[in-house]
């Protein structure tokens, strides 16, 4: 079984013996995360759905990435990705909702290098978790790349509240 596949079953279980469910918005990996956390049987028990919000104006129009956040600073920075990640949890009604963006290449983003990505998991309690990255490589190592990161980052966030809840 592949570290991706043993990842995204780990958290779906996680999901599923707490009762929680995931939702994603995606920018660079257009799909991918989506695709990892639902490549486990019985997903559809925790992943709720994602928003591919390719282009910048779907992450203000679909998530509700303030307009002036995105002017001042572009689609690749920390603070969209937590806008992302809280707007896909509020838009899907999931508990945890999980976003990236970043700049996978072959040129610069909004004066970003290729390879600067920004992780960001919300959760229902108003808490925000952050990965910054800075990864190099092809676009298709980046993008790979990304998704191992987000699903770690989740699965690690889930861990430490199932130590919380039963501390």
């Amino acid at each position: 079984m592949s570290h991706r596949l043993r990842s995204s079953t780990n958290v779906l279980s996680l999901l599923v013996r707490e009762g929680e469910t995931v939702s994603v918005a995606e920018s660079l990996t257009a799909g991918l995360i989506g695709a990892a956390l639902t490549a486990p049987s019985g997903a559809s028990a925790a992943f709720v759905g994602g928003v591919i919000s390719y282009a910048t104006e779907l992450k203000h129009r679909l998530l509700e990435v303030p307009a002036g956040l995105l002017e001042r600073e572009g689609a690749v920075h920390p603070e969209v990705a937590a806008a992302m990640a809280d707007g896909v949890r509020r838009l899907t009604g999931s508990t945890y909702g999980l976003a990236a963006t970043g700049v996978a290449g072959p040129e610069p983003q909004d004066g970003k290098p290729v390879g600067t990505v920004h992780l960001a998991v919300s959760g229902s309690d108003g808490r925000v978790w952050h990965r910054d990255l800075h990864l190099a490589g092809t676009r298709e190592e980046i993008r790979e790349w990304t998704v191992n990161e987000a699903v770690d980052l989740l699965q690690g966030v889930l861990e430490a509240s199932v130590r919380e809840h039963s501390g």
